[in-house]
Formats: structure tokens, C-alpha cells, sequence
């Protein structure tokens, strides 16, 4: 038994070296003098630190570090220091070692870098909203050096593609996590391909029925659609040489991802999704060639096949805010389907592909001064004290993942806003003053109301007066982060005054009710009015909301105010509801990690029935609330709440009925909602809550709300309704 295991330590010694020395290949093109030796301290470090630790896999901890900073190198392009970080970036945290010990081993900057690293994942306590704070506080170290996020979005891929062996809720929350903040970061930073991949990644473990449905439909198809390309592709590739340009011309699978974002936006089945892949032209220019090179390569594409003048996107004459350059057309292909074609240099296909941050040089004379006004605009949103973490994490998701617009100054100055900026947000990207008193604005020379959205390319003036001020209404006008804080300052400061006016007024009208003015008094007199805050109570005895007769009623009641007190809500725990409530309808869903029978009610934003994956949601007042794990909210609470998020799966005892909604397309024939119906109430015997049916030019449309008993039930029901002569498509759609 003994030497089994000798033999196997000995087997895995030499994989650790075989990964070792991959990473080392990886790296080779970044390497310089004295470089290597600094790798391998690392290692050594790594592997003596981590020698005792095992993945849930039960392979060894180090296999994590090595991949990790094969990521670094390999996908994202990230030198020599960067891959002694990812190397040494558990040490910290789960070993001896010091930060000290770094510092002393390989330099400030490193140790910089790890204490950064160290920090994203540090401990904090599991009942704040704890992924917000914490991603709050990683974009402050991102502030000092954009490798720590880098670094932490190869950790996170990583533990992504390794994801099996964890527990189920882990993967829901790590999965939810991903989609909510990762992806979008990775987006963000231009980083197209391991954004694609944790997409994919996440729903792979949030919707695992859909990821494999449409993963073994494209699998199905692909050599049918190998030929496609290959067939689209040989002329293209003719000509271009042809016309002196040196080029690679492929075919490229879209994300699984983003086929179901489509299947849901346009709501079409897998059939119905054309553009499955995109065509990519990558040409090898000199730097002043490329832009014309770019539309030489169009002009060929569209001279073989028409394109749909929609939908061209020229993001290489004014490049997207973190870097992307690319020429994007649709064309129609020779089968009558539409089909994109992607046309970009080699230069621009490494930034597509790496990031943008690949080629940051983290040097102060550095000219790629996007990522500089990046990095910018992330200090100016945390340098704002005030925002909410959760607020932050919004405002940040809007203005930071979205895509941007270009809008001229008068003087033909360019700036950037977000999609969907209005005339208000552009006054306070010039000046908060500018913003606080403005009127109206002049779109290409059109008077235009503040609330107006501004399209790429408009050119704007502002128009103001010194008699406007900010208005709590101009919140829900504007989209960015920076005039939204501006407003809320201003607003806070103006209920200030006002306030300061109030305490004054209330003070003398309870001296003339001989009540004492002391903080007992006044938090009674709030609660009275049932206002969230003191301050609240000023402010609506200065604008006169409360007068002298509702505080004679308060001194009234008193009394029995008194004896209640104010009402707290239980504390937020499976524990806290479970003392509350005794069993009910709960026999039918087994909630905790004791899988417990308790009181629930099932969210009506997915109507969840049994057999749908589902998850537990504490909530403030209402208990626990039952999600679907695809729910359109499931993935904001699971990153933002994780600790209120409880394991629940259905129990098979009680025949129960759940209302769901089904969406039925078809061909208006006579007869059809008959047959819809008979095939409902008599085949199946389930009850129609209700029917709405809308018939345009021979096509028919309904919908039906109706009570079913599980998602068996349910497919089975819809297997029958296609079987009806005219029904094209029936789909579950949620409330």
C-alpha cells in the first residue's frame, strides 16, 4: 500500500514539473535577463508553501497557482511580474508567509500587487452585503495597478473551469458572482474571449437543461456548418490575395451564451438563430496601412456578397472606450442567411482578444490614454464617500459595462458618455455648476428638454440660468455616476437647510405644548409619523406637513405608543423564520441545509413549480421567497446576498397544482382554440386560470395561465399542445 502512494507522489511530481515548464513556455516571448530565476523563486516558494494543500479534487494546491499564471501569460498576454503574483497570490492568505517576506524575496511591487490580490479575497463580515463591499474594494486597488484585477479574473476563470467537484449552492454562488460582476469586468476591459468563456461557464452551472441543449445542437450541425464556411469563406480568401492584402480568413463558433441571449431577446428557437458563427478576416498590415487595408477587405466582402447597410459597425475610425478596433458588417450568404463577417488587423485582434491591459505597459509616459481616463473614472466614483455600496455597484455596472456614445461640444470637442445619456448627464460631465443650473440643452441646434437622449454623434449645447437648482426628479434623468452623486450632494445639502429651518419651527411649537425638546421626544414623534429619520420629521414640519393639531394627536397616543415600541424585523437567519412560523403548505419543498419542512412563499418574478432547480431567499418580511436558479433576479441576489441564499429542492409527496404561463404561436385556423383547450382540460385535467388569445392576419397568439403539478407535467403538456395542426410554438414563459 505504501509504495502505491510513493509512486503516486512521484507520478505527480513530475506533472507539477510538466506544468511548470509550460508556464515557462507560455512566458518565453515576455522573458528577459534574470527573469526565469525569478519565476522559479516564485515557484519554489509556491510549492513549499501550498506542499500540504489539495483542491476539492483531490489533486495538489499548487496545480491552481501554475494555472493561474499560465492564464496570465498565455490569454492575457501579462509579463514576468505578473506571473510571480499569480504564483504567490494564496500564499499570503493561506499560508505563513508575510507580506514582509514577499517584499524582502521579490520587491515592493509585488508585494504590492499580492497585498492587493490578498485584500480582494480577504475575510469580511458574511452578513454585509458582502460582494459589493467587496468588489468596492477591489477596484480601489485596481486604482494603483490594473494587474491586480487581471490577475483575480485568471484566479476566477480558473476556479471556474474546475468548478465540479464543489457543492452545489457553492457553484450557484460562485456562478452568480461571475455573470454579475466578472464577466462584465472582463468585458469591460476588452478581455472578448474569457469574457465569452465565463458566460458560457456560469450558465453552464445557473442553467445547466439549456447549456446542454444548445451545446448538443451545435454539435450536431457542425460539420453541415463547416462546409458552410468553408464554401462562404474560398472566395473571400481568393481575392484578397489576389489584391495583395495578407490575410487570415476562418469561421469562429459564437458563445453558447450569447445564442441563448439571442433565442431570448428576439424569443426564437434554436432554429431560428442564423448568425450560430462569425466570419473573421485578420490581416497582417503595416500600421499606417491598416484602417485603409480594413476597407479594402469590406469592399471585396461586399462585392461578393449584399450587405445589410444596418448593420456596419466602423469601431476603426472611433474605437469602443477600452480599446476594441474592428470592422463589423452583415452579409447576406449564398444559402439566403445572414452571416457576420468581422474584418480587423493583427494588432487589433491581439487587443480584441487580450485586452486592452495587455498591452498597459504600467509606465507613467505610457500614450494609451484610454485606459488612463479609464482608471480615472473608476477613482472619481470611489473617491465618492457617500454612495451605498450597493448603489456603487449599479452606478458602476452602468456606466463602466455599457456601451458608450461619442457627443460633440460646440467647439467640436469629443466626449464619451454611456448608451442612453440624456442632455442633463453631458451638462455635468462638463461641470457640476453647468449641470446644477441647467435649463434645457441645443441638440445639432434644436431645443430639447433636459430629460432628451442623446444618439452617437450629436452635438450639444448646454442652456442655464442661475435661478435653477437640482431636483430630486433629475435622478431618475440621468445615467451616469458622476451626475447622479452631484445631485444626490446637492439635494442632501438643500434638505439640510431646510431641515435646519424645522428643527427651529419644532422646537417652539413643542414649548408651547410644554413638551420637552430632547432626542426621546423627537425619535417618539418620528416614529409616530411613521418617517424613516429625524431628519425627515424637520423637514416636514418646515414645509408645513405637520402642524400643531398632529402633534396634539401624537401626545394623545402616547400612552400606547409607549407600551409597543418600535417593531424590529427577526433577525435575517433559517433560524431566526423558523422559531417564527410552524410547518403549512411546506410538505411539498424541503428548505436549509437539514433540508427542513418550512413555511414558504414562491416568487411571482419566475413562478417556480416542482422539478425546476430552485433556490431559498430570505427576506426582510416576507420569509423565504423560492427562486428558479435561471430566475432574472437570481443572479443579482445570489452575488449581492449570498448569506440569505438557502438550499431548497423539491419533495415528491403531495400532488399540488402550480400556475405557470404558456405562450402559444401558431396558424389561425377553425377550430384551433378548441382543440388547444380539449387537449388542456380533457386529456390532461388541468384547470385554466385564464385564456387571452389575439388573432393579426391569420396569426394566432395566446396566452394561457394554468395549474400544473410539476415541470414533467408540464413538458408533456407542451409536447402535446405541438402536436395540434396550426400550433407552431409553445414556450413556458414566466410572470
Amino acid at each position: 500500500m505504501k509504495t502505491e502512494l510513493v509512486i503516486d507522489l512521484e507520478a505527480e511530481k513530475q506533472e507539477i514539473l510538466k506544468r511548470y515548464r509550460a508556464l515557462l513556455r507560455a512566458s518565453k516571448s515576455t522573458l528577459q535577463k534574470g527573469d526565469k530565476k525569478e519565476i522559479r523563486k516564485a515557484f519554489d516558494m509556491a510549492l513549499e508553501s501550498h506542499k500540504d494543500m489539495r483542491r476539492k479534487s483531490g489533486e495538489p494546491y499548487i496545480y491552481h497557482p501554475i494555472a493561474v499564471a499560465q492564464i496570465a501569460a498565455e490569454e492575457i498576454g501579462l509579463g514576468t511580474t505578473s506571473i510571480v503574483c499569480a504564483l504567490l497570490h494564496d500564499v499570503v492568505e493561506d499560508t505563513d508567509i508575510t507580506l514582509e517576506d514577499i517584499e524582502r524575496e521579490f520587491g515592493k511591487k509585488t508585494a504590492k500587487i499580492i497585498d492587493g490580490l490578498t485584500k480582494i479575497s480577504g475575510v469580511f463580515d458574511t452578513n454585509s452585503s458582502l460582494q459589493a463591499e467587496n468588489f468596492r474594494k477591489m477596484l480601489l486597488t485596481l486604482a494603483d495597478d490594473v494587474r491586480v484585477i487581471l490577475i483575480k479574473l485568471a484566479d476566477r476563470l480558473h476556479n471556474m473551469r474546475t468548478m465540479d467537484f464543489m457543492p452545489r449552492h457553492k457553484q450557484l454562488k460562485i456562478a452568480s458572482e461571475t455573470i454579475y460582476l466578472y464577466a462584465p469586468l472582463a468585458h469591460r476591459l476588452g478581455l472578448y474571449a474569457i469574457k465569452s468563456e465565463l458566460e458560457d461557464l456560469s450558465m453552464k452551472y445557473l442553467d445547466p437543461d439549456t447549456y446542454k441543449f444548445i451545446a448538443k445542437k451545435l454539435n450536431e450541425k457542425k460539420a453541415e456548418r463547416a462546409l458552410f464556411i468553408k464554401k462562404f469563406v474560398e472566395p473571400i480568401d481568393e481575392i484578397v490575395h489576389e489584391q495583395g492584402l495578407v490575410a487570415d480568413v476562418y469561421g469562429r463558433p459564437k458563445s453558447i451564451h450569447s445564442i441563448w441571449n439571442k433565442m431570448k431577446k428576439k424569443n426564437i428557437p434554436f432554429e431560428e438563430v442564423y448568425d450560430l458563427f462569425a466570419i473573421r478576416i485578420i490581416l497582417d498590415s503595416a500600421p499606417e496601412n491598416e484602417k485603409a487595408d480594413c476597407w479594402k477587405a469590406y469592399s471585396i466582402v461586399t462585392d461578393l456578397y449584399r450587405p445589410n447597410p444596418d448593420r456596419l459597425r466602423d469601431w476603426v475610425s472611433s474605437p469602443k472606450g477600452n480599446g476594441y478596433e474592428s470592422l463589423h458588417t452583415t452579409v447576406m450568404g449564398p444559402r439566403g442567411q445572414w452571416v457576420e463577417v468581422q474584418i480587423r488587423t493583427q494588432r487589433m485582434n491581439e487587443i480584441a482578444e487580450k485586452g486592452f491591459a495587455a498591452h498597459w505597459k504600467y509606465k507613467e509616459s505610457s500614450n494609451d490614454n484610454g485606459l488612463d481616463q479609464w482608471i480615472q473614472k473608476v477613482r472619481e466614483m470611489l473617491s465618492n464617500p457617500e454612495a451605498n455600496a450597493l448603489d456603487f455597484l449599479d452606478d458602476f455596472k452602468m456606466n463602466l459595462f455599457s456601451d458608450e456614445i461619442f457627443i460633440f461640444t460646440p467647439k467640436g470637442a469629443l466626449i464619451q458618455l454611456p448608451l442612453g445619456a440624456t442632455a442633463l448627464d453631458f451638462a455635468f460631465e462638463i461641470h457640476t455648476d453647468v449641470g446644477a443650473t441647467c435649463i434645457g440643452a441645443k441638440v445639432n441646434h434644436k431645443l430639447v428638454p433636459i430629460s432628451y437622449k442623446l444618439q452617437n454623434g450629436d452635438q450639444v449645447e448646454i442652456i442655464t440660468s442661475s435661478k435653477q437648482s437640482p431636483k430630486e426628479d433629475w435622478l431618475n434623468v440621468v445615467v451616469t455616476a458622476k451626475a447622479k452623486s452631484k445631485i444626490k450632494s446637492s439635494l442632501k445639502e438643500e434638505k439640510r437647510k431646510i431641515a435646519e429651518n424645522g428643527k427651529e419651527i419644532l422646537e417652539r411649537k413643542l414649548k408651547s405644548l410644554k413638551i420637552t425638546y430632547n432626542t426621546d421626544n423627537i425619535q417618539k414623534l418620528s416614529y409616530f409619523f411613521k418617517l424613516p429619520s429625524t431628519q425627515e420629521l424637520f423637514v416636514n414640519v418646515a414645509l408645513g406637513k405637520i402642524e400643531l393639531k398632529d402633534i396634539r394627536e401624537y401626545l394623545s397616543s402616547e400612552k400606547e405608543v409607549e407600551n409597543r415600541g418600535p417593531e424590529r424585523p427577526e433577525n435575517l437567519t433559517v433560524d431566526g423564520i423558523k422559531s417564527k412560523i410552524k410547518g403549512g403548505e411546506s410538505d411539498i419543498l424541503l428548505i436549509g441545509e437539514d433540508m427542513q419542512r418550512i413555511d414558504y412563499t414562491l416568487a411571482p418574478c419566475c413562478n417556480p413549480i416542482p422539478g425546476d432547480d430552485v433556490f431559498g431567499f430570505i427576506t426582510v418580511s416576507e420569509g423565504i421567497k423560492i427562486h428558479r436558479t435561471n430566475c432574472p433576479n437570481a443572479a443579482q441576489l445570489m452575488a449581492n446576498y449570498g448569506y440569505r441564499v438557502v438550499k431548497a429542492k423539491w419533495n415528491r409527496q403531495k400532488e399540488l397544482t402550480f400556475l405557470t404561463g404558456l405562450k402559444i404561436v401558431g396558424i389561425d385556423d377553425v377550430g384551433l382554440i378548441n382543440n388547444i383547450t380539449r387537449v388542456i382540460s380533457t386529456d390532461f385535467k388541468v384547470n385554466m386560470r385564464s385564456i387571452t388569445v389575439d388573432t393579426n392576419e391569420g396569426i394566432f397568439e395566446g396566452s394561457i395561465m394554468i395549474f400544473v403539478n410539476d415541470t414533467e407535467h408540464l413538458e408533456n403538456l407542451i409536447k402535446n399542445l405541438l402536436k395540434v395542426r396550426g400550433v407552431t410554438g409553445v414556450t413556458r414563459f414566466d410572470a
